[in-house]
């Protein structure tokens, strides 16, 4: 019987001993459990598998003990880097940047400082789950929805084009984050998920004066004593907690009574606690694994949001850009014909067959068009600052980058029928590829996540416990006293493993501990806030379905009245033009009058900045009807793994063999 006894014992501190074993299988069969996952959910394959802190940079082994000492060493996290990808080089010419849309897409992924700081969320969320199985709580992560970074797209924005009429809802920073309390984990777990080892070793002199030399035989007890005591616990995810206890003493004293002198005693301690009600399912204590994972998801499309913002914001300033050029090429095509027409008059009134005062009204009239080129070349100006600042890592601060002029090599195209575009069939769209839609539905299966476990809070505490203890004592014969000790106490060291072993000397306990909060006012109440919480983010949901539907009307809405105004504006240019030849041709036979050809000059001049801006408000229309569906990545064939990467495969463009003469007259050197 002792032998079958001690076998159970061994069985025992091997389980217990084996828990670091024990946890790792615990975690990979989560790793493998089946989640309930938005199947629409974007999903980028995150780049720590939750068994390593991501992110960090750690040297291979190279000692025998690395494996062992390597949890204990901090880990650098890589150095920012602030050089600019190769693709800007490459893109220059001569002092000049020439740009496609695409190659200013390919840019801002590779260099934008935005996506950057978004990609730490990835290792942020990876080190969350890391720490979920280690612990059972989770910090969140950055960048959770409603934190995607934009910035400022041009001065001269679509609403100031087309009228406030049509002005679009911007949802690029709407999250239900903003409208929902925070998501709070109640978690019961007494320990860690990754086992604790402690231990506590004393040497002490003690010396106790003795009222009663009965119980001791001396007037001065003098104690040397040796303390070893080692200890392994550890809870898993079954609401089970376990603490292996291995507890020695050795003591040497001058008491004349004590049968050993000196002698050792030594126990093995098991206890085991397994919560029956609050905390016992896994359901309710691998909570804040499955969140951690939802996380990353969560992340996944916050940073898919961000992109799609950057991308969307990088299109408005480039066609800004492209308008801000044309506008200034319309006015300086109107200082050319403003000092030919001065340049006429001047030679008429020199042979007298024109009124000196026509020369000054025209020198008024190419002053007047100077100036407005002029402030046309410092919006190109202004431009190109602002999408430098954005395709580059560290702004203009380069001199090369600075004093270069970007030439944009593509213009905005206007198809000559507009495509049929049934608004539903493009509400249904946004609804399955808008990111912060997925967010939200993550965010909902959290929160009910979470009220798995506030609903558990709610039972009483009633736990099992178990404690299995051998002790064990044993030492040398006192030689100060006349009483026998029995043989079996008599020994070594190896006869304290032999009794504990062989369980000579065997405790048992088992029981229940319960506790009941008579009233359960606190625990009610968090579990009619989870509710409420939920509740307020499913209604969140819908608003922000609402909101979607909004901005994917008034975008067609604006599309299609900046279609109207296009072939308005093309058809006012073609009328100036005729009524400009024919001003032109009454002057040269004495019919019209010089002020009269400035006159019609100036409003055709007015007519191509209204072309140029009808253009310009297309494309912004366009750009913003991709951004409310939520195409605005396949538009622009941006794939997330890339941008995720900071390296984009396709290669710049093909620069022109040759600089447009038009393309460097508008700004000025």
């Amino acid at each position: 019987m002792k032998q079958i006894r001690s076998q159970i014992a061994w069985m025992c501190a091997l389980l217990l001993a084996g828990s670091p074993w024990m946890a790792v299988a615990q975690e990979n069969a989560q790793d493998h459990a089946p989640e309930n996952a938005q199947q629409n959910a974007v999903h980028v394959p995150s780049s720590g598998n939750g068994d390593s802190p991501a992110g960090l940079e750690s040297a291979p082994p190279s000692h025998w003990y690395t494996r062992l000492s390597e949890p204990y060493q901090w880990r650098n996290v890589a150095p920012i880097d602030l050089s600019n990808s190769s693709r800007l080089g490459r893109l220059m010419r001569a002092g000049n940047l020439y740009l496609s849309l695409q190659d200013a897409i390919a840019l801002a992924l590779e260099n934008n400082i935005d996506i950057e700081i978004q990609r730490y969320g990835f290792d942020l969320a990876d080190t969350d789950l890391f720490r979920a199985k280690a612990t059972g709580n989770i910090d969140g992560i950055a960048g959770l929805p409603g934190t995607v970074n934009g910035f400022a797209a041009s001065p001269t924005s679509l609403t100031s084009s087309i009228g406030t009429t049509n002005e679009l809802t911007d949802l690029s920073a709407l999250s239900t984050a903003n409208t929902v309390p925070a998501l709070t984990l109640l978690n019961n777990a007494p320990l860690g998920y990754d086992p604790v080892f402690q231990s506590n070793v004393l040497f002490g002199h003690q010396t106790t004066p003795e009222q009663n030399i009965i119980t001791t035989g001396t007037s001065s007890l003098i104690s040397n004593n040796k303390t070893a005591n080692f200890s392994i616990s550890q809870s898993f995810l079954s609401g089970t907690s376990g603490t292996f206890t291995y507890s020695n003493l050795s003591q040497d004293q001058n008491s004349l009574l004590n049968l050993l002198n000196p002698f050792t005693t030594s126990s093995f301690d098991l206890q085991i606690t397994q919560h029956l009600l609050q905390g016992r399912s896994l359901a309710v204590n691998d909570r804040p694994i499955r969140i951690a994972k939802i996380n990353q998801k969560v992340n996944d499309l916050v940073f898919q949001q961000q992109v799609i913002n950057t991308v969307a914001n990088v299109e408005q300033l480039y066609w800004n850009l492209v308008s801000a050029i044309e506008s200034a090429e319309v006015a300086q095509e109107a200082v050319n014909y403003s000092q030919k027409l001065l340049d006429d008059n001047q030679k008429q009134v020199d042979v007298g067959t024109l009124a000196p005062v026509e020369v000054t009204r025209a020198r008024a009239e190419l002053a007047s068009d100077q100036g407005n080129l002029i402030t046309a070349q410092t919006v190109v100006l202004q431009q190109e600052t602002v999408l430098k600042t954005v395709l580059s890592r560290t702004g203009a601060s380069s001199p090369e980058l600075a004093s270069a002029h970007i030439i944009p090599t593509d213009r905005m195209v206007i198809p000559p029928t507009e495509p049929k575009r049934v608004a539903e069939d493009l509400v249904q769209q946004a609804f399955a590829q808008r990111p912060e839609l997925q967010e939200a539905a993550l965010q909902i299966e959290s929160f009910k996540i979470n009220l798995e476990g506030t609903r558990a809070n709610m039972q009483p505490q009633v736990d099992a416990v178990a404690s299995l203890s051998n002790n064990a004592l044993s030492g040398a014969v006192n030689s100060l006293s006349s009483t026998a000790a029995p043989p079996i106490l008599v020994g070594g060291y190896s006869n304290v493993l032999s009794q504990l072993f062989y369980r000579d000397f065997p405790n048992y306990a088992v029981g229940v501990n319960v506790t009941i909060p008579l009233r359960n006012r606190a625990a009610e109440a968090n579990m009619a806030t989870a509710q409420v919480n939920l509740r307020m983010t499913e209604q969140s949901v819908q608003r922000l379905r609402n909101l979607i539907r909004l901005d994917v009307q008034n975008a067609i809405i604006a599309l299609d009245q900046v279609r109207i105004r296009y072939e308005a504006a093309v058809e006012q240019v073609g009328l100036e033009t005729e009524l400009l030849d024919d001003e032109k041709k009454k002057l040269s036979i004495g019919t019209s009058t010089p002020l009269a050809v400035i006159l019609v000059q100036r409003d055709l001049s007015n007519s191509q900045l209204s072309e140029v801006q009808a253009v310009t408000a297309y494309a912004l229309a366009k750009v913003q009807l991709d951004q409310a569906v939520g195409s605005v990545l396949e538009v622009n064939h941006v794939e997330i793994a890339e941008a995720r990467s900071g390296q984009v495969s396709r290669p710049p463009s093909p620069i022109p063999p040759a600089v447009p003469s038009d393309a460097t007259s508008t700004a000025p050197r």
